[in-house]
């Protein structure tokens, strides 16, 4: 509730008007949607525990300071309650939800008149009237304004009709597995794909709303593995796909017909490749600090200039307010693509993916073998380290970067980067990333190499690195 006071003070506060945010960005300009607070606020929720009366309440204390609410009337996706600002032309929205954290997490995402992640400078707008309303709660109106109920997923459906080639997916001879993994966007993908005469087998797992989300968010997809693995229907598995979304579902993760694990940098340069090669769209690229250097190489084979940016949505965001982006991504399987919200969206990137695979004889591997004959071959993982405190994760960046190693995993260290974290850039392309988490209390390790093996090497070296005492200091 305070929180929600909050962002309803920022919205009827003069002063945003004035923020940078609306004027002149470092690498351009963009109209910003300037909308004052009386145009309301829309507010969604997932599947988490209480997320609907949280919801309840963000929209009761909104209306009671004065500004008109559209509340969710059902579980709806992080992209169709953003995309819900654009179409309603509100002043924003409050989404319920700790979109791809465990179950144990709860939060509250802001969305600004531009239906997306908050830039920086608001969010930072935001937080003295956190602190304000800890000491001064706000009194309520004394005319409450309205909080009226609507379904923010029809306009998203028709949305997603307009943007992805739904009966090329659905006349294929595709069968696709769902796995929305008990959180917001149950039986979207597998709806949108139904209907009378419809050829490709659409089958959904774990499609109920859990606020566990059956213990598996945010990593495991082994069920989506095994359905695509034990498939009775007969369709090979170059035809079988599997998607999966995250609880709130502006996330995707996706698997080939065997049960083979595809990384989002792999879903991010498969769609890039078909939007450009097959669709014939255009646009920038932009990619976040930790994500796979085959990107920029395959933006640089078709002409497409490339952003780097810190880690997070929020910063691909800028680009995609100021420039022409065709696709802006992130390691964590949040991916934007232009002509929609500018905004992650895992459905849509899921849908996106289905049409790629059903565009014609050429399965999603054979794309990606393709991109690889390109970019050259990429192998990632990654490590989530629980030390001690923030302190200690602060300490091993800060070490690491003073004193650098000469070597990883036997290959010279050539170079060291700091645009996020401490990135140490090895012979060949390979590099190993160390970053604190912003959402969770660890250190994450990420690292690329040309091949698993290497990879392996280099990622249990950083551990140690990492978890040494000289590190810590």
């Amino acid at each position: 509730r305070l929180v929600a006071r909050a962002v309803a003070r920022y919205l009827k506060w003069e002063g945003r008007r004035d923020l940078s945010v609306y004027q002149a960005r470092p690498h351009g300009t963009y109209p910003a949607p300037f909308r004052p607070a009386q145009q309301g606020l829309v507010v969604g929720y997932d599947t988490r525990f209480l997320s609907a009366r949280f919801a309840r309440a963000v929209a009761d204390e909104v209306a009671a300071l004065g500004i008109p609410v559209l509340l969710s009337d059902e579980v709806a996706p992080t992209p169709a309650v953003s995309q819900a600002v654009r179409d309603h032309q509100a002043a924003g929205a409050i989404i319920v939800t700790a979109s791809h954290n465990p179950s144990e997490y709860n939060g509250l995402k802001f969305k600004p008149e531009y239906a997306s992640s908050g830039l920086p400078e608001i969010m930072d707008a935001i937080l003295p009237f956190v602190r304000d309303e800890q000491e001064h709660p706000s009194p309520h109106a004394t005319s409450p304004a309205s909080v009226r109920m609507f379904s923010p997923v029809a306009g998203y459906r028709a949305e997603m009709e307009a943007l992805v080639d739904l009966e090329r997916i659905r006349r294929s001879g595709l069968e696709v597995v769902v796995d929305p993994m008990h959180g917001a966007g149950v039986g979207i993908v597998r709806s949108l794909l139904g209907g009378e005469g419809a050829r490709a087998i659409v089958r959904e797992i774990r499609g109920t709303a859990d606020p566990t989300f059956g213990g598996f968010i945010p990593k495991n997809l082994g069920p989506l593995a095994e359905a695509l693995a034990l498939s009775k229907s007969g369709v090979p598995p170059a035809l079988r796909v599997g998607v999966a979304t995250d609880g709130d579902a502006d996330r995707v993760g996706a698997m080939d017909g065997t049960g083979h694990f595809f990384n989002s940098h792999e879903i991010f340069a498969v769609l890039m490749w078909h939007l450009v090669a097959r669709k014939g769209w255009s646009g920038g690229v932009v990619k976040t600090f930790s994500t796979s250097e085959m990107i920029p190489r395959l933006a640089k084979h078709f002409g497409l200039p490339v952003y780097q940016t810190p880690i997070g949505f929020k910063y691909i965001v800028e680009h995609m307010l100021a420039d022409d982006v065709l696709i802006g991504g992130e390691e964590s399987g949040g991916l934007g693509v232009k002509n929609h919200i500018p905004e992650r969206d895992g459905i849509l990137s899921s849908l996106l993916l289905l049409e790629a695979a059903a565009w014609d004889d050429e399965s999603v591997e054979q794309v990606l073998a393709r991109i690889h004959e390109i970019t050259g071959p990429f192998a990632y993982d990654r490590t989530d380290m629980h030390l001690a405190d923030r302190a200690q994760m602060a300490a091993v960046v800060t070490s690491l970067q003073a004193r650098p190693p000469a070597r990883m995993g036997g290959l010279p260290v050539e170079r060291v980067e700091t645009v996020d974290g401490v990135k140490l850039c090895l012979e060949g392309g390979a590099w190993v990333l160390f970053r604190p988490s912003g959402t969770e209390p660890v250190l994450r390790v990420y690292v690329e190499a040309a091949d698993a093996e290497r990879v392996g090497a280099i990622l249990e070296e950083g551990v140690a690195l990492a978890d040494s005492p000289a590190a810590a200091r």
